[in-house]
């Protein structure tokens, strides 16, 4: 599989996990309204992913925000952990952040000649 090809699924899979967070978006809006307005973002930005599977070239920055706010949320959320101001079991998240982190920065579309 080729590079271009590899970032394509990797941007689909993000993507649509993060649409995914509709569903805790709704579920948590009456008791936790902090959590809804960050799934809120997540739901957006995996719309903007999926609609950069056309061509990632040109979304190369919207894919920059999104490695790179990823491990600036795992960092924070690995830190609250630390400080046990949440539960230990929201470290699979660190990880999964850490992961669409990396496979975003290595796949990363390069800078066009010209550009």
């Amino acid at each position: 599989m080729t590079r271009a090809r590899t970032l394509k699924v990797i941007l689909v899979l993000v993507g649509v996990l993060f649409l995914a967070s509709a569903y805790p978006l709704v579920t948590f809006i009456r008791e936790a309204p902090a959590p809804s307005m960050m799934f809120s973002l997540y739901v957006t930005l995996g719309a903007f992913l999926l609609l950069a599977v056309r061509n990632p070239v040109e979304h190369r920055s919207l894919i920059a925000f999104t490695a790179w706010s990823s491990f600036i949320h795992a960092a924070l959320m690995n830190l609250q952990s630390y400080l046990r101001m949440i539960m230990q079991e929201e470290l699979v998240a660190v990880a999964l952040l850490l992961v669409i982190g990396v496979a975003l920065v290595i796949l990363a579309p390069s800078k066009q000649v010209g550009q």
